[in-house]
């Protein structure tokens, strides 16, 4: 697996031999096109919270791709030349600047008319660690923390400009993609409710997992995060970072250690055994492994329930 902090010149000049590739396949037919065969908008996202926020919005109007696969960590998607076209011939590009390298690459030589950037619209935080996480190389990590979406209220606010730039590219159907956005909202203004009469009357304030994704949650809901990688789920913690982990941990009555999905709980595992906790699954939902039985809010609503496990909330 490619980590991101590794990523330097060599992928750069990876990304633009697949933007060549990409014109190339474009100059022989092999683009994509901004309407579907059936005529609906062709719209591109980046990964799955902006792929779940292009279908709910665009309903039956859209055909959504989606560059990140099913069980695919994103922080390490290199794009195919097939993928880089597609960017270039969307009617319209859904995706966070800073997350994926090769993607804002590619967006950034597509020029496409129609772009949302959550970025832009929920703008990005740093939540520093006190002893900082190193890149491999010794050097503290401190890029600006792309995980918004973990924070409702900051989802809803990139869900407004998804539903605004739809309408744009496709004015025939704006009074749906107004609709989808007014409901989706209204779904996401109850989640926020869910967490927040969810999280009173709790024991402890403070949880440990092994990716610093939870850093809007927390800041959102009066938490406190211990995070042991950084920003970037492979970062690696200094020996000053574990030791201090363990101190907070204590310190906090800490009953419980998270790990993720995508990526290995080696290291959860590893600190939950010395300090004698549990763990479990807080998901940062930066992929879905099966999306017949899984979506954002339901997702949401089982780290609220494992959050209030490990917190001893009895509200």
């Amino acid at each position: 697996m490619l980590r991101r902090d590794r990523i330097s010149a060599a992928p750069v000049a990876l990304a633009a031999g697949v933007v060549a590739g990409a014109l190339l396949l474009s100059a022989c037919g092999g683009s994509s096109s901004a309407t579907s065969a059936d005529g609906r908008l062709n719209v591109v996202a980046s990964f799955y919270p902006m792929q779940y926020l292009a279908e709910q919005i665009g309903g039956d109007h859209v055909k959504v791709t989606d560059l990140t696969a099913p069980g695919i960590e994103p922080h390490d998607l290199e794009l195919t030349a097939k993928q880089v076209a597609a960017v270039q011939g969307a009617g319209a590009v859904v995706y966070l600047k800073g997350l994926q390298p090769t993607v804002d690459k590619a967006v950034a030589q597509a020029g496409g008319k129609h772009v949302v950037d959550a970025a832009a619209l929920s703008p990005l935080v740093d939540h520093h660690l006190d002893e900082g996480t190193t890149d491999g190389g010794g050097q503290a990590t401190h890029a600006g923390d792309p995980h918004i979406w973990l924070d409702p209220t900051r989802y809803a606010t990139v869900a407004k400009g998804v539903g605004a730039e739809l309408a744009k590219a496709d004015p025939a159907h704006a009074a749906d993609y107004q609709r989808n956005t007014d409901a989706l909202v209204a779904r996401l203004a109850t989640l926020d409710q869910g967490f927040r009469s969810g999280l009173k009357g709790c024991t402890g304030t403070s949880f440990v997992t092994s990716h610093a994704a939870f850093g809007y949650l927390a800041d959102h809901y009066g938490l406190q995060q211990i995070a042991i990688n950084g920003v970037d789920p492979e970062s690696e913690p200094t020996p000053a970072r574990l030791a201090q982990i363990q101190q907070t941990a204590k310190a906090n009555g800490v009953t419980t250690i998270f790990f993720e999905t995508l990526v290995s709980p080696k290291l959860a595992d590893s600190v939950a055994k010395d300090l004698n906790l549990k763990t479990a699954v807080l998901d940062p939902l930066e992929g879905v492994k099966d999306e017949q039985t899984d979506s954002y809010v339901t997702i949401m609503q089982q780290n609220l329930t494992n959050l209030r496990a490990a917190l001893g909330c009895t509200a």
